[in-house]
């Protein structure tokens, strides 16, 4: 029987001590044991914990950042948290070993074994005392079953129906994400046993209560910014860019929801002691939140770590303290993270386990498929029906994100194509930095000296390249008269500015004032909501208080420059698209292919990607500037200017090819296949992507609906349909990546729910229909 140990606190200060009142018994049951004592005063220990909270925060992990920027440019300040942390561990073991805490301990270690299982509850309203890391006092060494969690003096237990749930009702709320990584969270979720969920990507207040009171919910699970504020009384959760709240704005929605089941609150967010404060005054049964701001990388495999072990029957202690224990493998990079995780208790409820929150599933019982005559209305009609409710579906936008995972897994199937030969790429890397520090040459806030640039628009003409792209914000004047005079005269050179957006309230940056507007382009790339960049911004209207004037694209002028001296010259066609040559561009809709309901307007289109993340060759900045080239490797090329260093400005971006930070493509090279794209499809005929009209694609899509009707018919036991099924799916997965190849995406997800799901709902008719013929026979 698991052990039940609480540890209350009076109201007192650090000042004056506190007094501490001790209790065990077993689980589910009063307290057996009951005794008294204190904690001396320590004025200190809060400022112990403010001095390693500040080193903590500084190492710039304060929203989830990621390890790439913690390593590389805070390594000392690193190790002086860590030496704080092992400072405030000692000092707060002493004060846990002081002489009038000496008889709890005692009491303690006579009435505990330690094989038990213990749940231990601090009960306390002192928000400081809450936040001291208690996972490393001493005495929990000996208990390997143990995990702390903290609670209010005030509580009281809620009636909670048993939900009749046939699967665990998750409520994924993914807040304001910028700057984190929230799809991993995600992607983590989506691999539970026995779960259904529901998620919210960014919504709106009044739509995040509609849901909170629209269903039975067992877990909610956010992620995405949060705060606590007035000193942890408070705690604010970002709902979107423009939209916060605290959870007293969700008061009714959360009660209604707690009353109706919800047992547990997730929140993968930052520094959640405020939520978890007022979440309590409702009286939830547990929450999960992270004491401080968390990295990426911590909170992701908190929760992977977490949700396995619970899900395979932990209880809800012990796989928390498991997934803490396992971030230790994360602390030479994240110092601290066993620190994060941290339970919240009402004293009154019991935590349930994971089956505990579904009633048991009645057993299958396995129907053999008789051999009826094919009911051809019948599939008929529950083909139409499916295909209707797909398409539903996938008009709300429903299947969208799964539309565009598979698009990605399809372009990285495909085969290399190697790099552009029309293209060089001259690259900025930490190292080139670092040279030109060393050479005291002044940056300016830029990744590239006046005086380098100087020295390498000489070396580059020197060759006589067809177009020079400089994709560098330079948005102040040159301190070198003989660079100003380079930047305004060389008439193959392209400069970059970015646009404003009034949606997040920026102006844009402006381009380098030395470059008129006819060789200006903007950089603006368009991401879609997982922070891929699927689609290419070629050209637009400019806001009026755009700092960045420039109607094309950056890849799009360095396009232009570089088929110009062939007499091909950019028009429009009558329907709005650019037209260069032979070759349309044809603009996205709003509803193309596996998009719905995205923002069209202006020039875009799909970025058909080379088959490759090399997309050309590259040399970096020092190499140029130092040794010498191969005539043949600049001219009548598109050099393209660009930093891919990690450490002061990072620019990266991410791809079809992989989205997390160690695999995604540097700004420049993402540029570089817009521009190869262009060229590619106007020289050598290469396809642009385009989607087929919506009529046909929902014959498409109700063709394989009818697929599926006909394999049930031609194969009506259930090993040989699944093995069909599986079988006409790989060629359909084929199908549709040989027609991405030739240009043309076609919905693969939609049509893949309704092969199997046609054939799956007309196998249980056959079934059901069986089942009762031979109970009439009988």
């Amino acid at each position: 029987m698991a052990k039940l140990v609480v540890l209350k606190f009076g109201d007192a200060s650090f000042n004056q001590g506190f007094a501490v009142t001790l209790q065990i018994g077993e689980e589910s049951d009063r307290p057996t044991t009951e005794i008294t004592g204190r904690l001396p005063p320590c004025p200190e220990m809060p400022l112990y914990y403010t001095r390693w909270q500040s080193s903590y925060r500084q190492i710039g992990n304060s929203y989830r950042l990621d390890a790439e920027k913690i390593q590389v440019t805070n390594v000392s300040i690193t190790q002086s948290c860590q030496d704080l942390a092992h400072v405030l561990q000692a000092r707060f073991n002493t004060w846990l070993r002081s002489e009038e805490f000496r008889p709890l301990r005692e009491k303690w270690l006579e009435k505990l074994l330690p094989t038990d299982e213990v749940r231990v509850i601090l009960q306390t309203d002192n928000s400081q005392l809450q936040r001291l890391p208690w996972h490393l006092w001493e005495l929990l060494d000996r208990y390997p079953k143990a995990e702390i969690a903290i609670a209010s003096h005030t509580y009281e237990h809620i009636f909670q129906p048993r939900t009749h749930n046939s699967k665990v009702k998750i409520l994924a709320v993914v807040g304001d994400s910028q700057g984190i990584d929230t799809q991993a969270d995600l992607a983590i979720l989506q691999q539970c046993k026995n779960a259904e969920l529901t998620f919210l990507v960014e919504p709106q207040r009044q739509q995040l209560t509609d849901y909170l009171w629209g269903e039975n919910w067992d877990i909610l699970f956010f992620a995405g910014h949060s705060s606590s504020q007035e000193n942890d009384v408070t705690g604010r959760i970002y709902l979107n860019k423009t939209d916060s709240l605290n959870m007293s704005e969700l008061r009714y929605a959360l009660k209604q929801a707690i009353e109706r089941g919800l047992h547990l609150a997730i929140f993968n967010s930052c520094d959640g002691l405020g939520l978890a404060r007022e979440l309590a005054d409702l009286q939830i049964p547990q929450m999960v939140i992270m004491r401080e701001p968390v990295p990426d990388q911590v909170a992701q495999e908190f929760l992977k770590y977490f949700l396995t072990s619970y899900a395979e029957g932990e209880t809800l202690y012990q796989a928390v303290r498991q997934a803490r224990e396992r971030l230790q493998g994360l602390e030479d990079k994240f110092p601290c993270a066993t620190w994060l995780p941290v339970i919240c208790q009402n004293l009154a409820q019991i935590p349930l386990n994971w089956q505990e929150l579904t009633p048991p599933l009645t057993p299958a019982v396995e129907i053999l498929p008789a051999h009826p005559k094919f009911k051809w209305k019948l599939g008929l009609f529950s083909s139409l029906a499916m295909t209707g409710v797909i398409l539903g579906l996938r008009f709300l936008g429903v299947l969208q994100s799964g539309e565009l995972q598979a698009f990605d897994s399809m372009m990285r199937s495909r085969l290399d194509e190697g790099p552009d030969p029309r293209l060089l790429i001259i690259t900025i890397d930490d190292a080139d930095l670092v040279h030109q520090r060393r050479n005291g040459e002044v940056l300016k806030g830029t990744s590239l000296s006046d005086k380098s640039l100087n020295a390498l628009l000489i070396k580059l003409q020197e060759y006589k390249p067809r177009a020079i792209g400089l994709d560098i914000y330079r948005d102040f004047s040159a301190e070198l008269p003989d660079l100003a005079k380079r930047l305004q005269k060389t008439d193959n050179l392209i400069g970059v500015c970015k646009g404003s957006d009034s949606t997040v309230m920026t102006k844009g940056i402006e381009p380098p004032p030395e470059i008129p507007k006819e060789r200006q382009g903007f950089s603006d790339f368009l991401h879609d909501t997982d922070g891929v960049v699927r689609r290419h911004l070629m050209f637009f209207t400019p806001e009026t208080a755009s700092l960045c004037s420039a109607d094309y694209a950056f890849s799009t002028q360095l396009a232009f420059r570089y088929l110009l001296p062939l007499g091909i010259s950019p028009k429009f066609t009558p329907q709005g698209n650019l037209q260069l040559g032979k070759t349309v561009f044809p603009r996205l809709s709003s509803r193309s292919g596996g998009y719905q309901g995205i923002d069209a307007n202006s020039g875009q289109t799909l970025l058909n990607y080379r088959a490759s993340q090399k997309i050309a060759e590259t040399v970096t900045l020092t190499q140029i500037l130092s040794s010498p080239m191969n005539p043949n490797a600049i001219k009548d090329r598109i050099i393209l200017i660009g930093v891919t260093a990690r450490g002061d400005f990072p620019d990266y971006w991410a791809t079809p090819f992989g989205s997390r930070l160690e695999v995604q493509m540097p700004g420049v090279m993402v540029q570089a296949q817009m521009i190869s794209q262009i060229i590619s499809a106007v020289l050598d005929k290469r396809p642009l992507l385009t989607v087929w009209p919506f009529g046909w694609e929902i014959l498409w899509i109700w063709g394989w609906s009818m697929v599926g009707g006909l394999l049930v018919w031609q194969w009506r036991r259930l090993p040989l349909l699944a093995l069909a099924l599986g079988i006409t799916s790989g060629i359909l997965y084929l199908l549709c990546l040989s027609l991405l190849i030739c240009g043309i995406w076609v919905p693969f997800v939609p049509s893949a729910l309704l092969l199997i799901g046609t054939a799956s709902a007309i196998s249980i008719q056959n079934c059901t229909s069986d089942f009762w013929q031979k109970l009439n026979h009988k």
